[in-house]
């Protein structure tokens, strides 16, 4: 080990809220020796580096910019010397250690993490890790937390500032989740730690320390509004104006699309953004990108995304074919308007990655024909889904049929 450190010329240390007295006897070593040191306003200060100290004493000082990256350049023309950065807790757990990743080799860098907050939390309240879900609300959208709303979780949320709790517990009570346990770390590992427990529908805290951790006890009401793990919400679910593929034919069209981690989807005349928002929702690194020429259709998109915990769907305001040039190359494209175009299908053809899936649906006689005439020129299966709803007949049910669905899906070689 001791060999290879000359060569690591950064080091990022994690600093708790206890400051140096936390530190390792190798990161105070670290530290003393540094030439450069780089870090917020307040790890300067907890590590005794804060700007009222003389200039001319210790190592040259770099506060982070905002945004953080224009620092990038400074500390990348020390390389070869000796630069620490200072970062909270463990520095590659939502923190600043794999954006300096991207542009430094990893064997030119030392990390020694302290106690991240996700951890300190947890052994506050006896939580093991494993079986929480963590997220960040930190410079990130709010919206994120909705999906992970399930009965009887436990997630432990980085907040934004002091004013994160309370908005999580309006959320939680305007989802019928209002029972749910709430804890709130503040300051956790220094002299300033609180801690505090409530529940949502009682939420009165006030003072809230900006550096704190909430930790949710999710308890669902009878009438709580959770998102399903499978494919299919009710339509309810989206706003709409009736341009929307329906639940079971969503379903079905969602299976089709087969979503793997990290895909890119195309949702091509995407309507109320339905089919995207649920790709999105199968896995937090799915991304969505919804083409859709009417405007007011594109606004209904970004709030259906933002209502249902997906606010990072990408929202293009053009028709197809035009709309799709310059855009990244998808990994499966769903065709749900738009059909009959001309070139619609033969630009996402031509867009999609070798292996990856095209599934277009087809409402009306000419869609359902251009559909047939492409499965006998490309091949691929084509599907006729039919589904009835049962609705009074007089003192009686009877089957209302929907009209039929054609589906082409098929592969690119």
């Amino acid at each position: 080990m001791s060999e290879a450190v000359p060569a690591r010329w950064l080091t990022l240390i994690g600093l708790g809220e206890d400051g140096l007295d936390g530190l390792a006897p190798t990161a105070r070593r670290v530290l003393a020796d540094a030439e450069l040191v780089v870090g917020g306003a307040r790890h300067l200060r907890l590590a005794g580096l804060d700007s009222d100290r003389p200039s001319d004493s210790g190592p040259q000082r770099l506060v982070w910019p905002s945004p953080l990256v224009g620092a990038i350049p400074d500390i990348l023309g020390w390389r070869g010397r000796r630069v620490v950065v200072l970062a909270s807790g463990d520095p590659f757990h939502y923190g600043v250690g794999a954006t300096l990743a991207a542009h430094v080799p990893a064997d030119e860098m030392l990390c020694l993490p302290a106690p991240s907050a996700f951890a300190l939390a947890a052994a506050r309240l006896g939580w093991g890790q494993q079986d929480c879900t963590l997220l960040s609300l930190h410079g990130r959208s709010f919206e994120r937390i909705v999906p992970t709303l399930q009965p009887g979780a436990r997630i432990l949320a980085l907040s934004w500032d002091g004013t994160t709790p309370g908005r999580i517990a309006a959320t939680l009570a305007a989802r019928g989740l209002g029972d749910t346990r709430m804890t709130v770390l503040e300051c956790l590992g220094g002299p300033r730690e609180r801690i505090r427990t409530t529940t949502a529908a009682g939420f009165e805290l006030d003072g809230i320390d900006p550096l704190n951790t909430v930790a949710l006890e999710v308890v669902a009401g009878r009438d709580a509004w959770i998102l399903p793990r499978a494919a299919g919400l009710p339509d309810e679910a989206f706003e709409s104006d009736g341009q929307i593929t329906k639940r079971e034919i969503r379903a079905i069209t969602l299976s089709a699309l087969a979503p793997r981690r990290g895909e890119l989807l195309w949702d091509v005349g995407a309507g109320s953004g339905s089919v995207g928002i649920e790709w999105m929702l199968a896995d937090p690194n799915l991304a969505t990108i919804a083409i859709e020429p009417r405007r007011d259709r594109a606004a209904r998109i970004a709030r259906n995304a933002a209502a249902l915990g997906v606010p990072g769907l990408q929202i293009v305001d053009g028709a197809a074919p035009a709309a799709l040039a310059g855009l990244p190359t998808p990994d499966a494209i769903f065709v749900g308007g738009g059909a009959t175009a001309e070139g619609v299908i033969e630009a996402c053809l031509a867009a999609l990655k070798p292996g990856g899936r095209l599934v277009v649906n087809g409402v009306t006689l000419e869609a359902q024909a251009r559909l047939g005439d492409e499965r006998r020129r490309r091949g691929g299966d084509l599907i006729m889904l039919q589904v009835a709803r049962a609705e009074p007949l007089g003192g009686f049910l009877g089957w209302r049929p929907a009209m039929p669905v054609v589906q082409w899906r098929m592969e690119k070689p």
